[in-house]
């Protein structure tokens, strides 16, 4: 995992879904303004998580035209 001086991506997630004490956060904006690489990680995060919200959760049509002609009963059924 990643470690930023004392915070890792662990810590910037945490950050991210506000499940720090105001203490961490503090601590973290601080590192924040002072280490660019820190910043730059965090950065990154915020811009994968924007993309995560576009991400197709669905099938396409055509896996589900497939899916659909697969479940079709083929005519012959055991007795």
């Amino acid at each position: 995992m990643l470690m930023t001086g004392c915070f890792t991506q662990s810590d910037l997630i945490r950050y991210i879904y506000q499940e720090m004490d105001e203490n961490e956060i503090e601590d973290l904006v601080q590192a924040l303004h002072n280490n660019e690489s820190l910043m730059q990680d965090y950065l990154d995060m915020l811009s994968t998580m924007e993309h995560l919200d576009y991400l197709l959760l669905e099938p396409s049509d055509n896996v589900v035209k497939r899916i659909k002609k697969r479940s079709k009963p083929s005519g012959v059924q055991k007795v």
